[in-house]
């Protein structure tokens, strides 16, 4: 049974930080791509942060220096350490894994930027 479950979202000061983590089953944390994806009230789903072919971490422009994908293959765990975090940020933030044509999504946590 193929199991994504987030947490560590919730509300936090602009400037602020949170860490989201994803656990995943043994199989899809080694055999899918890991990352994550983001939608706010309104807007489509748009990706955050993946990994891509060799580990790669890959970033949209608007998180580049502030957001940071890792893992930890012992807790089949990603993570989303979130800095310097802005009220656009609000979302809820997604874990995906993927590996074409199969793709699975997390149930998503809230994270909400305000003063």
């Amino acid at each position: 049974q193929v199991q994504l479950v987030e947490s560590g979202g919730g509300l936090v000061q602009p400037g602020g930080s949170l860490r989201l983590s994803c656990a995943a089953s043994g199989s899809i944390f080694k055999l899918y791509g890991l990352g994550w994806y983001r939608q706010a009230p309104g807007k489509q789903r748009e990706l955050v942060a993946r990994f891509i072919s060799g580990g790669i971490p890959n970033y949209a422009d608007s998180v580049k220096g502030r957001f940071t994908i890792s893992r930890d293959n012992a807790k089949n765990t990603v993570y989303l350490q979130m800095t310097s975090l802005k009220p656009e940020d609000t979302a809820v933030y997604y874990c995906n894994a993927r590996n074409l044509p199969r793709e699975y999504w997390g149930q998503g946590t809230q994270v909400t930027v305000s003063s």
